[in-house]
Parts: structure tokens; sequence; C-alpha cells
């Protein structure tokens, strides 16, 4: 699939000043997220710029990785949105994969990498169709998300496109303000053997109807 050049630059866009692990990086993202949905996508697949907001979930995600020795390690975001954990990743020395099903959503992770100084690659990826150009690059190093699980086929189709991307010594770590349907995701992958451990943070960011505390689900697949 080919990934479309188009960024969210007929947006406004708000810049928020973002400090992780004593850096301070610069995130730009549409002023409102509702301002680009569009009737046709929504039609089609029911589609919705969820891309455009920065969510509690990253941040926690990317302070997360900040705490990590990432140096040369493979990492794949899936659902990267405006690409904040992925640019913390970089940073901390990885080779990071930025993933979204929105071309928007990689036009402006790009951008948001350039202007804090880090490298990222990116991909167009439909969960449900991954394209063989990434089932191609596995296994990753690591495989991140924050707060993909909000609908149940998320969940559903994550289940199935976890096991190509992931080597038996690959981990998976998925933020998640406790949605009801993260256990789509991690119940069908207990049943496949996969090992799941989960830890709680409360977080003092914007706060919505998922409360103050994000989730981290962290998953490794069976050893063969």
């Amino acid at each position: 699939m080919a990934e479309t050049p188009t960024t969210a630059d007929t947006a406004d866009l708000v810049t928020d000043t973002v400090r992780v692990a004593g850096r301070e990086l610069l995130i730009a993202h549409p002023r409102a997220a509702e301002d680009l949905i569009d009737e046709d996508d929504y039609a089609r697949d029911e589609r919705l710029p969820y891309w455009a907001d920065l969510w509690p979930s990253a941040r926690m995600l990317a302070a997360e990785l900040a705490a990590r020795h990432l140096a040369g390690m493979r990492v794949l975001e899936l659902g990267c949105g405006v690409g904040l954990p992925a640019i913390v990743a970089a940073l901390g020395g990885a080779r990071v994969l930025a993933t979204d099903w929105y071309g928007e959503a990689l036009g402006c992770a790009r951008a948001n990498a350039d202007s804090n100084g880090a490298t990222i690659e990116t991909m167009l990826v439909d969960w449900r169709s991954p394209p063989a150009a990434l089932v191609a690059r596995a296994p990753f190093d690591l495989i991140v998300g924050a707060d993909v699980l909000y609908e149940q086929r998320n969940g559903i189709a994550l289940a199935a496109l976890l096991p190509p991307l992931a080597g038996s010594h690959t981990e998976v770590v998925i933020a998640d303000p406790r949605r009801p349907h993260s256990v789509e995701l991690t119940d069908r992958l207990a049943a496949a053997g996969w090992s799941h451990a989960t830890r709680d943070i409360r977080h003092s960011a914007r706060v919505d109807e998922a409360g103050p505390v994000i989730r981290l689900h962290t998953l490794r697949a069976p050893r063969g």
C-alpha cells in the first residue's frame, strides 16, 4: 500500500511542549480532531481521526521508553498518531518504524520528528491487511502502541497482527487507559500462550472519561 505524502497542513495546528525525562519536545497536532472527520471515510470503514490528538497514553508510553536502553533496537510503533513515543525511542538510539492507518498522521509524525532532531521511518498500515513490506521486516525487538484498543475490532485485529511481527525475544508494550476492549487483545494472545503482565501508572495529563490511570500491558510470545 503506497504511503500518501499529504499531511495535516490544512488543519489548524497547535504545538504542545512535552517534557519527557528532562527533555523538552515540541509536538504539533491539529487543534480539534473533530474538524478532520471525513464522512466518506466513516461511511467506508467507520474511520475517525483519533490520530490527531496527543493522548495521555502516548505521554506515558513516551516516558516508559525514555527510561529504557533502546540504542540499536528495532522498534515498531503501531498507531503512531503525531509520533511522540516514536520520537522518544529514536532519540534514545532506536531504529524506529512508525505506522498508522492515516497518511496524514504519518506526515505529522515525520514533521514532529524533524523538528525535534529525530530520525524515524514511516509506513501506512491497515492492521487487518498488513503490507508484505511490514511482515518482511519482522521480528522487531520492541513493538509499542498508545491507546490503540478503543474499539473491539482493534484488539481483534492486533491479536492477529502481532504474532507474525514478533519473535521469541520481542517485547510488546501497549499503554492503555483501561479501556474495556483491551481484553480482545490480551485474552486472545494469552490463550495462544503469550505471557501478559500489567502495571498501572497514574498520570497528571488531561483526564478523559477513562480516568487518570494508564495501564501498561507487557506481552511476550511463547518461546519456541
